[in-house]
């Protein structure tokens, strides 16, 4: 599994680390972490090699580092990182160019096959479609963005399952909250939230809802099988039938110690565009950390 942690700033993102870095632990994932910072612009590539050149003499920082500093000294104090590398520090001469408004420090980990730090240049949302295209992650972990369009474009045009960070609280009092129909996105899910709850042995209410008082055969069909993949699986599992507006139930059936599972929508972008879909509905109005699956 390839695991892309998204941080901000040294204020807002220390859950998203720390949520990432437990999950990347848990799955024995690779992981990257990257910062995307203002693009350098009104300068030819002489200019910028000489810019970069006076700001290390004069020990000016380029912008990114510090919050890539950061991270590793997270990484080292957490143990994520191996003992070596700890006692090393964080090197800026080690930084490597790319080029693609993109350098990177690869690291070694203690439980992840491996960690890359990336600073990256531009607007965000190309710039983060732009590495899980040519990467392939799996998961890209993002926190609860102080701009609400941000984390809704970020779901809706980042080609990976999407997990949206709430608060820093510990997994071990969290339950998963998995949502299910009998959409086509909801098998992908399914193996997600199995696969969650057995890394961190979470129980799972499994939720479904219906508009009508009636469930029809294909509701109830998706349930039972969730109900026994979670049972095959050794985890304890609880059933919840529930009627009335899918989004407005499933907010209100979360609390902030659930872990929303859900799979993404499978409506045409243009019709989401206009109509919206039920996992941003939900991520944009829950207080919960919720995982999109794609």
């Amino acid at each position: 599994m390839k695991i892309l942690i998204a941080i901000s700033s040294k204020e807002y993102s220390e859950p998203t680390l720390h949520v990432g870095m437990w999950a990347a632990k848990a799955f024995n994932a690779s992981v990257t972490i990257a910062y995307v910072g203002q693009k350098i612009s009104a300068f030819s590539t002489s200019d910028v090699g000489l810019a970069q050149e006076s700001n290390a003499k004069w020990g000016i920082e380029r912008p990114g580092v510090k919050v890539l500093e950061w991270a590793f000294n997270y990484l080292a104090k957490n143990e994520y990182i191996t003992l070596d590398e700890a006692k090393a520090g964080f090197n800026r001469n080690t930084l490597v160019d790319h080029g693609k408004n993109r350098v990177e420090v690869h690291l070694k980990g203690n439980y992840c096959e491996g960690v890359d730090l990336i600073l990256r240049r531009g607007d965000i949302i190309p710039e983060l479609r732009h590495e899980v295209a040519h990467n392939g992650y799996d998961i890209t972990v993002i926190g609860r963005s102080q701009k609400r369009r941000m984390a809704h474009d970020l779901v809706q045009y980042i080609d990976s399952s999407i997990y949206v960070v709430r608060d820093l609280l510990p997994f071990k009092d969290f339950r998963i909250l998995q949502a299910v129909d009998d959409s086509k996105g909801t098998a992908k899910a399914l193996l997600y939230g199995m696969q969650v709850a057995q890394a961190f042995n979470m129980p799972v209410d499994v939720l479904t809802v219906s508009k009508r008082d009636n469930f029809g055969k294909g509701y109830k069909r998706a349930h039972n099988k969730a109900l026994k993949t979670f049972e095959k699986a050794g985890i304890e599992a609880n059933s919840i039938l529930k009627v009335g507006d899918p989004v407005e139930t499933i907010i209100n059936t979360a609390t902030k110690y659930h872990l929303i599972v859900m799979g993404n929508s499978q409506l045409n972008p243009v019709v989401q565009f206009f109509k919206g879909s039920k996992p941003l509905k939900v991520m944009k109005n829950c207080n919960s950390p919720i995982l999109i699956v794609k």
